[in-house]
């Protein structure tokens, strides 16, 4: 039985132009179709013809790729982009932090639909509908279908960009174990993997019983033990040098201005700040070294910390059964418990005293004197004489004051360790109607909880009560408030490194904690047969009825929600909606065995929706499927999709993110220059304050990394709507002896999203407020005086919120080629999967620019996988090459760079592709030896080592703490695995 279906899968991939299908495509007999339901329809019919392309990865393609996680595996077909969360792309994010999510046609997460067994499954990301593939056993998977092209009206909202639809095992009897272990080259990355599937049959064979038990772990990856990697950079701008890393004008190191023996400003430049060196001794800063070589710097290496993959570990279990109640009816059930763990880890916390979250915000000054009732002055008695003799009165009260950045070594790396718990289950029955009709009606409940602790925080607010010291009657610093004192404040000396007292951090230190709650009911019903028998074959329909209720919340402790630990300020996030929905599918065959037409059918699939939150939408589709000839079909569709907007996008107020990569338009002006932006930037006070203290206008690191944003969303949203148009053939010479085992696809593919949900971004904001349009500038903030180590004029907020853009458009090709026979003394399977892309753009808003993004890094023209396979008796050994095209930075990151940097008429926007980032072609190597009901299986990731592209800190695309694009490229390198399965 098992063999049946994993044949009828390889059928299936042959008919579809299946990519990554053919298991057991050598075989010889002639194997008897089933009546199959196949993803994008939910017709049950003898045909496994589509008018919708469908590739598939089978159980031993899987197996065979050792993967942990199913995304590894997913990442290497070329229809599927670049995930927005992955172990290597969210070590930074405030949650999140290890998820595993899958990305159709770089459309974002949001709009492809993951489903199990055809059903819909619980988000794992609070306030989305992105589901955490790390909650999929992937030894417990019979198949993966990728459906792409809108899918709404057959799965409802979500499915714009395709469908996920992941087949778990069926009937399976026996038991199965399997163990793993492997490492990169490295020594980090360390793979553990043990699995045990069981299943058993009643003796009537009326009732079917599954189990699946899992245990993974991943560890971590650092950033400093990867070459040219663990020293801190940063680009300051873009080149004409034809070499690669130095178009970036390049400085290595450039450590960061947040150094653990604190940086102290005691005048009105940053030229007047001090530090300390390692005997005490106060000295000048300097992030590069005096000569700009990196030699004497004191500034800190953040890259000493960070990590490039998250440590991550799960326990799965999953069960299904079946019981047979009568001749007709049945029962079923399917269950599923996913625990995750995961740990990030970043450097320890940069604290300035003053600025968006400081200890003073809003001020330039840190209190070094005090006047008591009395009227009499004293000083702050920790602070160093050399520095205090320095400081001068800076806002006119009459008392030395000072300012300071200061990294919070004394308190450790931050970070946060997260436990997800994923609980699904689902019941239902299915049974016959009488004739060709059958019912299946099922109630689906699934929940997601995240607890997450960090550390590495502080409390503003007492962390002001321990700065403000004063001598008691020795002489010794106590803090100045009695109220205070009496909670146990300690006074804060932040003068050198490791200065902080235990009872110090034990009063400032801050634990960050999160709870999220995602919870999803989904009830179903569908009746489907056929209506008559036409000449051609049987008009068969489906008719059905869903009913399903979301809710998510995400919630943070107190201080973060207020902005009072120093960090981002997230406000609590909850929200819910409800949807019924009722849809119908018809398939009706017009000719078959006729003259140029072995066959012709037309399908037809409408639903209906009714939102509490947007109210009635309808999405639809039609398609046309014909074969002139047995061996040549052709198939064309067109959708029109919906996807109504998630919780977050509709109920999240503003919440505080800090953005990197982006570029001020305004860097450059001088008091003559007549770019695009500049007469409109020397307007803002502070950037002409700032061109009359530099000549131009100038920005500091301190500048790009204070930068910050608030992200709400807009529960004014409406659906967004694409119409998606496929068309291509699949060609399946049987007939001819010598091509009776090879197949060829090829396929059109466009989507275009109308009142596309998305934030509007952050570089467009700043482009389109100095271009002219005086609407984008009430999101802008601008410091209109130097405050603490930031410019005057520096952006310091730049907000943004979703809205029903203009749009995004996608359209490409995609080509496939399989052939499976028999080759010399074995079996050679081979498969190419190729996608080019024609053509991607996002419109930010209604009016604005096409901003295109194909071609650009995460989103290359030309994307391929090609497996190769033989097997020789009990020996098998198959490579898989993925190549991801030539690629360029995104081009509005070079706005504001001149081209020619002494020439006082800025070129603000260089041309698109200006900066490109090399191809890469990565090498997947298996072997397996088969010894009765044991294989034994090495494998070796990456086997050419090859290195991920060059993307520097502070230019897009780049993942922090990784030197590239993480999500993309792999940032791990080479890596070995093995291990050995059992059947019982």
């Amino acid at each position: 039985m098992m063999f049946k279906k994993v044949r009828l899968a390889a059928c299936i991939g042959v008919a579809f132009g299946a990519s990554s299908v053919f298991v057991g495509a050598w075989a010889q007999e002639t194997q008897k179709l089933e009546r199959v339901e196949v993803t994008g329809s939910r017709l049950i019919k003898l045909t496994t013809d589509s008018p919708s392309p469908l590739q598939i990865l089978t159980s031993e393609d899987i197996a065979k790729s050792g993967v942990a996680n199913l995304q590894d595996l997913l990442l290497k077909n070329p229809a599927i982009g670049t995930p927005g969360l992955s172990r290597t792309n969210s070590n930074f994010l405030t949650s999140g932090s290890g998820v595993a999510t899958v990305d159709l046609r770089n459309l974002g997460a949001d709009r492809t639909l993951v489903l199990v067994n055809g059903r819909r499954f619980v988000a794992g990301v609070p306030t989305t509908s992105q589901v955490d593939l790390n909650t999929i056993p992937a030894d417990f998977i019979e198949r993966v279908e990728i459906l792409t092209g809108g899918a709404s009206a057959t799965y409802g909202s979500d499915a714009v960009a395709g469908v996920v639809n992941i087949i778990l095992k069926r009937n399976f009897q026996g038991m199965t174990a399997d163990a793993q272990v492997g490492q990169s080259e490295e020594g980090d990355d360390k793979k553990k993997k043990v699995s045990l599937t069981y299943g058993a049959s009643s003796g009537d064979g009326k009732a079917n019983m599954m189990l699946h038990l899992g245990y993974t772990k991943q560890g971590a990856v650092f950033s400093k033990d990867r070459d040219g990697n663990a020293l801190d950079s940063i680009s300051v701008g873009a080149g004409l040098t034809g070499d690669y890393r130095e178009i970036f004008d390049l400085q290595t190191p450039f450590f960061s201005s947040f150094a653990p023996q604190g940086r102290f400003f005691v005048g009105p430049t940053l030229a007047t700040s001090r530090t300390f060196d390692a005997n005490g001794n106060v000295i000048p800063f300097s992030t590069n070294g005096p000569a700009g070589d990196g030699v004497g710097a004191t500034g800190f290496n953040r890259q000493e910390f960070r990590t490039i993959a998250v440590p991550t570990q799960r326990f799965l279990f999953a069960g299904k059964g079946d019981v047979q109640l009568t001749d007709e009816h049945s029962a079923f059930v399917e269950g599923t418990y996913a625990k995750t763990s995961t740990r990030s880890q970043i450097e320890p916390f940069p604290l300035q005293a003053s600025g968006n979250n400081g200890i003073y915000p809003g001020t330039n000054s840190v209190p070094a004197e005090f006047r008591l009732a009395n009227g009499t002055i004293v000083r702050n008695p920790i602070i160093p004489q050399a520095l205090f003799d320095l400081m001068a009165d800076s806002n006119g009260d009459g008392l030395k004051d000072y300012n300071f950045t200061r990294r919070m070594s004394e308190f450790g790396t931050r970070g946060s360790n997260a436990d997800r718990d994923t609980f699904r289950m689902l019941a239902g029955f299915r049974g016959l109607l009488g004739g060709t009709w059958d019912y299946e009606v099922y109630g689906n409940y699934g929940s997601t909880k995240e607890a997450q602790v960090g550390g590495g925080q502080v409390n503003v607010l007492n962390f002001r009560n321990a700065l403000e010291v004063i001598p008691d009657a020795n002489g010794i610093g106590i803090c100045r408030d009695a109220d205070a004192r009496q909670q146990g404040c300690s006074p804060a000396n932040v003068f050198g490194q490791g200065a902080l007292s235990a009872a110090a951090v034990k009063y400032i230190q801050a634990p960050s904690l999160l709870n999220t709650y995602t919870s999803q009911k989904v009830a179903g019903a569908t009746v489907r047969g056929e209506i008559m028998d036409l000449p051609a074959g049987p008009w068969s329909m489906a008719l059905g009825a869903e009913y399903r209720e979301e809710f998510s919340r995400s919630e943070f402790d107190p201080l973060q929600q207020a902005g009072l630990n120093a960090g981002n300020a997230i406000p609590r996030t909850a929200g819910g909606f409800d949807v019924s929905e009722f849809f119908v599918e018809t398939r009706v065959p017009l000719l078959r065995k006729a003259f140029l037409a072995d066959s012709l059918a037309v399908t037809a699939i409408a639903r209906q929706s009714d939102y509490s939150t947007i109210g009635n939408t309808t999405s639809w589709s039609a398609g046309v499927e014909w074969a002139p000839i047995a061996d040549l079909k052709f198939r064309a569709s067109r959708a029109s999709a919906i996807r109504a907007p998630n919780i977050g996008e509709l109920f999240s107020p503003g919440s505080q993110t800090f953005p990197t990569g982006i570029n001020d338009p305004c860097r450059g002006v001088t008091a003559i220059s007549t770019g695009r932006f500049d007469e409109r930037c020397r307007n803002a006070p502070g950037v002409a304050a700032n061109i009359a203290a530099n000549g131009a206008f100038t920005l500091t690191q301190a500048d790009t990394q204070g930068l910050s944003g608030f992200n709400s969303g807009n529960p004014a949203l409406k659906a967004e709507a694409a119409n998606s148009i496929t068309a291509g053939f699949a060609f399946s010479p049987s007939s001819i002896e010598i091509l009776k085992n090879f197949s060829f696809t090829a396929d059109y593919f466009r989507i275009k999203i109308d009142q596309a949900i998305t934030g509007v971004g952050r570089q467009f904001i700043l482009e389109q407020c100095y271009g002219g349009d005086d609407f984008y500038c009430s999101f802008i903030t601008r410091r209109a005086r130097a405050v603490g180590a930031n410019s005057a004029g520096s952006l310091e907020f730049v907000n943004s919120t979703t809205n029903n853009s203009g749009g995004q458009y996608t359209s490409g090709v995609d080509l496939t080629a399989s052939f499976a026979d028999r080759v010399g003394p074995g079996n050679l399977n081979a498969r190419l999967s190729y996608t080019r892309m024609i053509a991607g753009y996002v419109v930010p808003l209604p009016g604005a620019e096409r901003d295109p993004y194909v071609g650009e890094v995460g989103a290359p023209k030309d994307k391929f996988t090609l497996n190769l396979g033989y097997n020789y008796q009990g020996f098998g050994a198959s490579a898989t090459v993925t190549y991801l095209g030539k690629s360029a930075l995104d081009n509005t990151f070079l706005s504001g760079f001149a081209l020619f940097p002494d020439d006082e008429t800025r070129d603000e926007t260089l041309p698109p592709g200006f900066i490109k980032v090399p191809a890469r072609t990565y090498l997947d190597l298996n072997f397996n030896y088969t010894m009765g009901k044991t294989r034994f299986y090495v494998g070796i990731d990456n086997a050419t080592g090859t290195k991920a592209p060059f993307i520097p800190s502070g230019v897009p695309g780049n993942t922090t703490g990784t030197l590239t694009d993480a999500g993309t490229y792999d940032a791990i390198g080479r890596r070995y695995y093995a291990g050995v399965r059992f059947e019982f």
